[in-house]
């Protein structure tokens, strides 16, 4: 069982306020929505959550444990371990063949359960790209890199999933695929974290938190 804790968590450049005053707490099996207009600070939430980012405020738990108290390596280590990311750009690797990007956090892990290429052969399948694994980042559409995107995220089975815009300017059946693949993860146990302006996609989490000023509730 994986649980996060966020407390009082906000972010602060300078005399610029993004985010503040954010508390939460989830657990395995379950899933947020974060909703709110572009640029008012989702995505600097969800970096945050998934120690991608320091926070100006707060703190995030992550199984007893807060994030505070850690150093760089242990954080490296605890990002690796419990975190799957999914990016609202995609941030594949161009020189990177499909396949390969799929693998690339396996290729920073130690004593993997699985062959690594087996794996990542088999979510591309999953994910309707089993013709695309040989295939470079620009040579996919959007709805292929978010696929693909999605896939690295799963590559090591992590408990918990933050995505930003997951859907975002996908086709009706791209977009399905995408979410189902995520939800599919919630029912087997995992976290999912995501931001979205999807009605129908926050529909399906279980809690749906809205920005109010600069606090999400």
């Amino acid at each position: 069982m994986t649980q996060l804790i966020v407390k009082d968590l906000g972010k602060t450049y300078g005399s610029n306020v993004i985010l503040e005053h954010t508390s939460f707490e989830v657990g395995s099996g379950q899933s947020i929505a974060f909703v709110s207009p572009s640029g008012s600070g989702k995505s600097t939430l969800l970096s945050m959550l998934g120690l991608l980012l320091s926070s100006s405020e707060g703190t995030v738990i992550v199984d007893g444990q807060d994030t505070d108290e850690l150093d760089d390596d242990q954080l490296s280590a605890l990002r690796r371990d419990v975190f799957g990311f999914v990016f609202q750009h995609t941030q594949l690797v161009g020189s990177l063949r499909a396949l390969e990007n799929v693998e690339a956090p396996a290729r920073f892990a130690k004593d993997l359960p699985f062959n690594m290429t087996e794996r990542a052969s088999r979510l591309l399948e999953d994910l309707g790209l089993k013709d695309r694994r040989e295939h470079y980042p620009f040579q996919l559409s959007i709805g292929q890199k978010r696929r693909v995107a999605l896939a690295r995220a799963l590559m090591l089975d992590p408990p918990v999933i933050i995505a930003d815009e997951p859907t975002n300017d996908l086709d009706e059946m791209s977009a399905t695929s995408v979410a189902d693949k995520l939800f599919e993860r919630v029912s087997e146990g995992g976290i999912l974290l995501f931001a979205t302006h999807d009605d129908a996609l926050a529909a399906r989490a279980d809690r749906i938190m809205h920005l109010e000023g600069k606090t999400f509730r």
